[in-house]
């Protein structure tokens, strides 16, 4: 169930949207913005997806993306069938870094949408969970799905993530249920 503040936060985003749309100036556009600063934890997990998406000849806002992140942040990610690799917020960064200059992704540009979320509240913390699917711009090879799982806390009125943990579906490990539309 949507909370009072998630659902204003959704229609801030909304009215957002609208007014830039609408030819709002980038000072009225950061004022609405600034309205919804109660973003819930779901929220917060899209704009990190966003941040993470970008165009050819572009990179991402690293400064920015480690805004969303508290600095002691763990991130342990899917490297092989058999194997994860674990890294402190930095380490992300330098390894999506390092993912953009030597793949096509840098040339082509990257895509990483949600395909669908849930999320579990309790007072200052959150968990969420995440099913997306990541694409190199133009890429031959179809888009590929991950599951994540998201700990995130509430410190002075904002909506961090506090470590991200990412698993692979495969056959034999399905998307989760809660996950399935």
């Amino acid at each position: 169930m949507w909370s009072h503040v998630t659902k204003l936060s959704r229609f801030l985003s909304v009215a957002l949207v609208l007014a830039v749309g609408a030819g709002a100036t980038p000072h009225q556009a950061r004022a609405l913005s600034a309205l919804g600063a109660d973003e819930g934890p779901e929220d917060v997990i899209a704009k990190f997806f966003d941040l993470l998406t970008f165009e050819a000849g572009t990179t991402p806002d690293w400064d920015e993306v480690r805004s969303l992140l508290i600095p002691e942040a763990v991130v342990v990610l899917r490297s092989s069938r058999d194997a994860t690799s674990v890294f402190s917020r930095e380490g992300f960064v330098d390894d999506f870094v390092n993912f953009i200059e030597n793949t096509p992704a840098g040339e082509m540009g990257f895509t990483e949408k949600i395909i669908n979320m849930t999320s579990m509240v309790f007072g200052d913390m959150a968990h969420v969970l995440v099913l997306y699917e990541a694409h190199i711009s133009g890429s031959p090879r179809p888009p590929s799905q991950g599951v994540d799982s998201y700990s995130m806390i509430k410190k002075d009125g904002r909506w961090l993530i506090v470590s991200i943990t990412n698993e692979i579906p495969t056959a034999d490990r399905p998307v989760p249920e809660v996950l399935q539309n």
